[in-house]
């Protein structure tokens, strides 16, 4: 993936059970942030860092998606639990995470395996790719992607 390409178009279900479709979307700018699982420190976090700027992001049109592997009912808990207001995606076969990259060999004491590498993606309202955070950290992230979504929004 890279900067200009035409984002992989999806369907897979929400924790609420219903399905989304990405280019359903199109016309309004969307943040779609990777994360490896429910309710570990660093996903907790960037889920609730995106919740605290849920008002501005939707100031700016634009829809906030978390995608990870687990279960609709792993993130309905997750939601209910931390009182999320972004929308999770339940990528339970990894085709969407595939399709975008992000499932990739990672090492922890010496163990390989295969896991999500915490990515966001801007897309914008035409549906193609215009900012990509690799490998992200949550400290501070969610404001930097507002502002980017800020800067595109208000090119428009």
């Amino acid at each position: 993936m890279k900067i200009g390409d035409t984002a992989p178009d999806f369907t897979a279900p929400t924790e609420t059970g219903a399905a989304l479709t990405l280019s359903s979307l199109r016309g309004q700018p969307v943040v779609l942030y990777f994360y490896p699982k429910d309710n570990t420190p660093g996903c907790t976090q960037e889920a609730k860092d995106f919740t605290t700027l849920a008002d501005q992001f939707a100031a700016t049109g634009a829809i906030v998606l978390g995608v990870s592997k687990d279960s609709i009912a792993k993130h309905a808990n997750f939601t209910a639990k931390h009182d999320l207001g972004v929308t999770l995606i339940s990528d339970a076969d990894s085709q969407i995470c595939e399709d975008y990259g992000v499932w990739v060999q990672k090492t922890m004491y010496g163990k390989v395996f295969w896991g999500i590498q915490r990515t966001t993606l801007l897309i914008d309202g035409a549906g193609k790719i215009a900012r990509i955070w690799p490998k992200v950290k949550v400290a501070g992230h969610a404001d930097t992607v507002l502002e980017a979504v800020q800067e595109l929004t208000a090119d428009d």
